[in-house]
């Protein structure tokens, strides 16, 4: 998952805007859509999850592909050219403004969870470019997630312009050269007559069946494709929306996939599932290579490249929610004054710096979870559970509006709209409660604390935090130009 587009969330002040209008001069072609959403679904941060099933991934990024992205691709589509405002006003007036807060509060809450995930792999990546041995140190894990959020908290609040010209480069640098290279490398590793380290005939295509554990790793990926709906905004800018948007999303998915697929796979050749790494697997792989093929000093390279572009990545978007959830408050209401405050630069400081503490709490945790990667997973989960509240919501409102306001333009429909929701909001429903269920590979603590913190995660910064603004709001919490 990538948040390169927050901005677009913002929703519209005062009455309801009227459907935004293609304008002729900013007409894109349907591939470089394509290519726009790829770039902002598609990274190398999942891989080593997906490596663990050797072959296997392949169909376990497949199914939430077909059942999960593609839905989630056509409604945002819909909901973007019918509606100006992003999720809260596609949920605002599909369902109820409350609950259009609900799902603009989740789109922010999941990167309390997220950041700390996202930085664990940063920490574990960094590690191998000054000494290996620290991945597994929840310790260092936890300084190195507290130190770089809070330097990249201080570095957006001055407004920074150029952090988003090095994310996009980072993109390149730092994601689609180093795939190419690991995929490449382990193709040369087979050719030369290596054994892969995972099984890779026809009858490893399907994983094994060991109980619902055995399939909860698939989860992971509907946080791997979350982000889809950013891209619907675009929807106006194709010439032929109907026909193009639908070639651009599965475009996009095979691009995606392969990004997804590949480099899962080639980790998979080289590290054997039982001494992977969650977080610091992509790195276990590049190491494993250049070893052997005797150029280890580009491990170092390599790292260096895959920190700065999640650095990159982190700083462009870590404002992005706050702004987002700020602009609903500040019309609505939603939050008090003091965490609608903004410094001189325009920057929610004070949501950031609140959001801060939350994350460093959680960052904590690493030094007092003995294995660094079953940290990185519950985190993981507990971000994937919180968005999937803002999916659910989506789904719901999608199929709401085009019973209510049937007549209203939209630059493309949703063929069988009740079907492709339908089957969406099933699957987001089914991954939450697969959530529930502790991976096979993490079967050494008690049940009761994986559950209470996935399941607290959820209910205390998913619902319970936006029902608590809900009930204590007060009329002067509306900032003022917003009064009637």
């Amino acid at each position: 998952m990538t948040l390169t587009e927050p901005a677009r969330e913002t929703p519209a002040a005062g009455a309801p805007l009227p459907p935004s209008a293609p304008q002729a001069q900013q007409f894109i072609s349907w591939v470089t859509l394509a290519m726009m959403t790829t770039a902002s679904v598609a990274n190398l941060r999942p891989s080593p999850s997906m490596a663990l099933y050797g072959l296997a991934a392949v169909f376990l990024y497949l199914v939430p592909a077909v059942v999960f992205l593609l839905p989630t691709a056509l409604v945002s589509a819909e909901l973007a050219s019918g509606w100006t405002g992003g999720v809260y006003r596609w949920v605002s007036e599909g369902l109820s403004k409350p609950l259009g807060f609900l799902a603009v509060w989740c789109q922010f809450a999941m990167t309390i969870a997220y950041y700390p995930s996202l930085l664990a792999y940063v920490a574990s990546t960094f590690a191998y470019v000054i000494d290996p041995r620290l991945a597994d140190n929840g310790l260092y894990v936890a300084v190195v997630i507290v130190v770089i959020y809070w330097a990249g908290v201080f570095v957006s609040s001055r407004g920074t312009k150029a952090v988003a010209g090095l994310a996009g480069m980072g993109l390149v640098i730092g994601t689609l050269i180093p795939g190419v290279v690991l995929v490449v490398l382990g193709l040369v590793f087979l050719a030369q007559g290596n054994p892969s380290a995972t099984p890779m005939d026809s009858g490893h295509f399907l994983p094994p069946w060991t109980g619902l554990a055995s399939l909860v790793l698939i989860v992971g990926n509907f946080l791997s494709y979350a982000g889809m709906e950013m891209n619907g905004v675009h929807v106006a800018s194709l010439r032929e929306p109907g026909k193009q948007f639908p070639r651009s999303v599965f475009a996009a998915t095979g691009l995606v996939l392969l990004i997804f697929i590949l480099p899962a796979l080639a980790i998979s050749w080289v590290m054997p599932g039982e001494d992977l790494s969650l977080t610091a697997g992509v790195m276990q792989a590049f190491q494993g290579f250049f070893d052997h093929f005797g150029v280890g000093w580009l491990t170092k390279v390599v790292g260096v490249l895959l920190v700065a572009a999640a650095l990159g990545g982190m700083l462009t978007w870590l404002a992005g929610p706050a702004k987002g959830l700020l602009m609903v408050s500040r019309q609505e209401g939603y939050l008090p004054p003091v965490l609608q405050k903004l410094n001189r630069r325009g920057v929610p400081r004070n949501i950031m710096v609140a959001q801060g503490a939350l994350t460093t709490l959680i960052a904590l945790l690493y030094a007092f979870i003995p294995d660094v990667s079953s940290a990185y997973w519950i985190f993981s989960v507990i971000t994937t559970q919180i968005y999937l509240v803002v999916y659910l919501l989506m789904f719901a409102a999608v199929v709401r509006l085009r019973r209510t306001q049937p007549d209203r333009p939209r630059g493309f429909r949703v063929p069988a709209v009740r079907l492709v929701a339908g089957v969406g909001f099933v699957a987001s429903v089914a991954a939450m409660c697969i959530g529930f269920v502790p991976p096979e590979q993490f079967g050494g603590g008690p049940l009761w604390r994986y559950l209470l913190t996935v399941g607290g995660g959820l209910l205390v910064l998913g619902l319970l935090a936006p029902l608590a603004f809900l009930k204590f709001r007060k009329p002067h919490w509306v900032a003022p130009e917003h009064r009637a």
